[in-house]
């Protein structure tokens, strides 16, 4: 498993075919079974996206030394933006807000207000973020997408920290 991660890209292959297989998972759940995401939801969605087109690059260009180094470093901050995303909601999922009030949308928090006050609103978090709407085993999707933030930035800090593989 370690000569696999410490592979130029099939550790960068690896985070990639994961990011697409939970996008491809979140829309299934929006478009088949109805789940609209919160703007909590969408911002964990971007995370996955930067962390797999970071992924993409790094697997098609193969880096050796310094370059794999800087895409595993920028997966890692993706994936812990994410993580501190689906954090965050987790936390409101478990200690909801006393009065559910359903904000505006991200796209109309983004519109109307500069990135500045715009991420503090999104973090506060409405009453549709703090919803459980799926669980399998237990977990809500938040709890789910902080483990994959995990389990990307695990993949992420071993090709950042390994030494390269031409010199073993």
């Amino acid at each position: 498993m370690n000569a696999l991660l410490n592979s130029r890209r099939a550790g960068f292959a690896a985070i990639l075919a994961i990011c697409a297989g939970l996008i491809g998972f979140g829309l299934w759940l929006q478009q088949a079974r109805g789940l609209e995401p919160c703007p909590m939801c969408v911002m964990q969605r971007f995370a996955f996206v930067a962390a797999g087109l970071v992924a993409l690059i790094g697997a098609l260009h193969g880096p050796a030394g310094w370059g794999r180094r800087i895409y595993s470093l920028l997966i890692l901050l993706a994936a812990g933006a994410g993580a501190s995303v689906a954090v965050r909601q987790s936390w409101l999922q478990h200690n909801p807000p006393k009065v559910a009030e359903c904000g505006a949308d991200l796209g109309f928090m983004l519109d109307s207000f500069p990135l500045t006050d715009a991420l503090p609103m999104i973090f506060r978090g409405a009453g549709d973020c703090s919803t459980v709407q799926w669980t399998f085993a237990g977990m809500s999707i938040p709890e789910w997408a902080l483990v994959w933030f995990v389990v990307i930035g695990a993949i992420a800090a071993i090709q950042l920290f390994a030494g390269s593989p031409s010199r073993r």
